[in-house]
């Protein structure tokens, strides 16, 4: 099955026209035509069952003809990674971590950070990409890039870990993760947190944990806690 998004879509909807780039995908690419079905979702938990009505390059029209709502997981992930030095191995955690089923994604700026500056366009649509590849009916939110700092300060969860590289005590993320309640699990830089943030995230009730016994890229790292946490909880 191929999932189109189409975040404007209601269970009131009854018809809707394509975008002049999205409509030319469908009938010139993809070469659908009137009275084939496609599968649409608003990245808010539905996925539409829709038939072609008007087949035309420019305005596609389809008529909706039922839909289904996808229950949501019985947690929710959120990770704070550091942007990495190469923007690729970024987007490559963006990609995995989406079809893995990650919730929330916070780039997080550190003392250590390389890249400061975020391409949030294009990670929207690698997000896009890889939850339709996925046949997800949730979008993952991309939150703005933001200070280490601030974002210890104005976040809260149930659950808060920071994986480090640190030599000191520290457990596995799979001896202290609590399932089916929400995380947050903070990844740095190339060059891993400071000592003065990982303290203050300490002080702020962050958990150091482990996610192995090799030391990970930042993308990896990012990834195995993204397995990790959905594996545990049996997603």
């Amino acid at each position: 099955m191929q999932l189109f998004y189409t975040p404007e879509l209601t269970p009131d909807t009854k018809n809707y026209t394509f975008s002049k780039e999205e409509s030319k995908h469908i009938v010139r690419v993809l070469r659908k035509k009137e009275d084939d079905i496609l599968h649409i979702t608003n990245g808010k938990g539905y996925i539409f069952s829709a038939q072609i009505t008007i087949a035309d390059q420019k305005n596609c029209i389809v008529a909706i003809q039922s839909f289904e709502f996808q229950k949501q997981k019985s947690y929710r992930l959120h990770l704070a990674v550091a942007p990495t030095k190469m923007n690729d191995r970024y987007e490559w955690f963006l990609e995995k971590a989406t079809e893995i089923g990650i919730d929330t994604i916070t780039p997080i700026i550190c003392d250590r950070s390389e890249r400061k500056v975020i391409k949030a366009d294009r990670y929207e649509k690698i997000i896009q990409s890889a939850t339709k590849q996925s046949l997800n009916a949730y979008f993952p939110k991309l939150k703005p890039a933001i200070s280490f700092s601030n974002f210890i300060s104005t976040h809260k969860d149930e659950q808060l870990f920071i994986a480090h590289c640190e030599e000191n005590q520290k457990l596995s993320l799979k001896q202290v993760l609590q399932i089916q309640k929400d995380v947050t699990i903070l990844i740095g830089p190339e060059g891993d947190f400071s000592l003065k943030e990982i303290e203050l995230a300490l002080s702020n009730n962050y958990i150091p944990v482990t996610l192995g016994d090799t030391r990970l890229r930042t993308e990896t790292a990012a990834v195995v806690a993204c397995h990790s946490v959905a594996f545990m909880n049996g997603e």
